[in-house]
């Protein structure tokens, strides 16, 4: 299976989804995704642009995010506290594991995206 792409923020994403998002298609989506990256443990190759969930999100916008600057804000923390780069490729277990390790059992979360609409559900 070829690599996916994926945003390093959405590995939190990921991790506290519980159905809920922006509209059906979104969360669809995601929950399609969550679980093949569960099932098949991809390669995931990290980006700092759109990847395999941006797709359904509404704030995608012609391929660009229209919060691109606070997502990318986000992306940047997850790769500093995992010792990632963008561009990196790795099993998605790994890099779950990473995100778990590094930010979500260390309480690390919220320096990096405390701001974000959802974070009532993840904390």
């Amino acid at each position: 299976m070829p690599s996916c792409k994926l945003r390093p923020h959405h590995g939190m994403c990921i991790a506290f989804f519980g159905g809920k998002g922006y509209n059906r298609d979104f969360t669809e989506n995601m929950t399609n995704i969550i679980g093949m990256l569960k099932r098949e443990d991809p390669d995931i190759t990290l980006t700092v642009s759109e990847d395999i969930i941006c797709g359904k999100c509404p704030h995608n916008k012609e391929h660009r995010c229209d919060s691109r600057d606070k997502a990318a804000g986000y992306d940047s923390g997850v790769l500093t506290l995992c010792g990632l780069s963008e561009g990196d490729t790795l099993p998605y277990s790994e890099f779950a594991g990473l995100v778990r390790d590094n930010i979500l059992s260390a309480g690390k979360r919220s320096q990096i995206c405390g701001d974000c609409c959802w974070n009532d559900i993840c904390s």
